[in-house]
Parts: C-alpha cells; sequence; structure tokens
C-alpha cells in the first residue's frame, strides 16, 4: 500500500494547497520565497511521486520532501549494489526528458555545484531518502542556495545511496525519478 503525501502535514505548505500557481515566467532580480517540484518516476520507477518543497527560511532554505511508490530495499549482493536508501540530489540543468529508456534523466547533467566544490560538499548534495513501504519523508535545512537560485534546476531520485566521496556525482547509480523547480506565485 502506498501513501498518499497530499494529506501530510508539510504537503499544506505547497502551492496547490494554498490555490497558488507555478509561475510561468518569473523575474531573476525579484526574490522568490517559495518553491517546489513535482516529483515523476521513470520507466526504472514508474510508480515514484511526489513533491518536494523549498521555503525560504533566516540563513537559508527548508527542504521538505514526501515521495511514495520507492522501490523496495534490495541489498547488494554477488558484487551487484543495492537498491536504496535512495540518492537524492538537485541537478545542474531543469530536464527530465526520459531519453534512454534504460539510462533516464541524463539531461539534468551533474549536481548543482555553482562554487565548484567537490563531491560530497555540493550546494546539491542532499541527504539520502529511507523508503518504508515505498515511502519517504524528511525535512532539512541547507545554507548552500536561496530559493530563487535553484528556480529551473532539477531534482532526481537515484536508486542507490550517495557515499558523498566519489568524484564527482558519488556513485548514486541510475535515476529514477525527477521533478522540475518551479517557483511559487
Amino acid at each position: 500500500m502506498y501513501f498518499n503525501c497530499e494529506f501530510l502535514p508539510y504537503y499544506l505548505y505547497s502551492c496547490r494547497i494554498f490555490h497558488k500557481k507555478f509561475c510561468p515566467k518569473y523575474n531573476k532580480n525579484k526574490p522568490i520565497y517559495l518553491a517546489a517540484a513535482l516529483i515523476k518516476g521513470g520507466p526504472l520507477a514508474p510508480k515514484i511521486k511526489g513533491i518536494v518543497h523549498f521555503n525560504s527560511v533566516p540563513y537559508g532554505t527548508e527542504v521538505y520532501v514526501c515521495v511514495n511508490g520507492l522501490p523496495d530495499y534490495k541489498p547488494a549482493q554477488n558484487g551487484s549494489k543495492s537498491i536504496g536508501p535512495f540518492g537524492f540530489h538537485l541537478h545542474e540543468e531543469g530536464c527530465c526528458k526520459i531519453g534512454d529508456a534504460a539510462n533516464p534523466f541524463t539531461c539534468a547533467k551533474g549536481h548543482y555545484n555553482p562554487t565548484n566544490q567537490p563531491h560530497g560538499n555540493h550546494a546539491g548534495d542532499f541527504p539520502v531518502l529511507f523508503s518504508n513501504n515505498g515511502l519517504a519523508q524528511m525535512c532539512f535545512f541547507t545554507n548552500k542556495f536561496k530559493v530563487s537560485e535553484i528556480i529551473g534546476k532539477a531534482v532526481i531520485i537515484h536508486e542507490n545511496p550517495d557515499d558523498f566521496q566519489s568524484q564527482p556525482t558519488g556513485n548514486s547509480g541510475k535515476r529514477l525519478a525527477c521533478g522540475i523547480v518551479r517557483a511559487c506565485c
């Protein structure tokens, strides 16, 4: 059974509940305080859906995530990597085109890294997602970007956990789901 994130408390802050709409165009010179990415699974995990909400707070950004439909955990066996916990990142390009069905969402390019840091310290390096019967929920704070700086970037969920060491992207495996960060107005 998959839970519906629409009834979770932090989802109340998303654009849809406040009847606000995604801005089709926004002024890059005007601060944006609220944004969201609607997450949708690709061909490797089509049941994934959810939302990532970005809220401007003093000294940084609060990130709230609720995703359901994640694949069941599979431990590593015979040299293969585990499936889950799931790598979770903000990527440089706002592109969620599937492209190659065996290796989707590569058009999103690498992790968002505006200060050219080594992997593990990218602005787009987020904590891993832990699935609980397909559901993952998390809230965290980052001071590595402002909401207005990430509009149009892609949020990607990977099949493997990020090791936060391998360069340049943490050896997180294939991309399972994608969503583009949109400003709320």
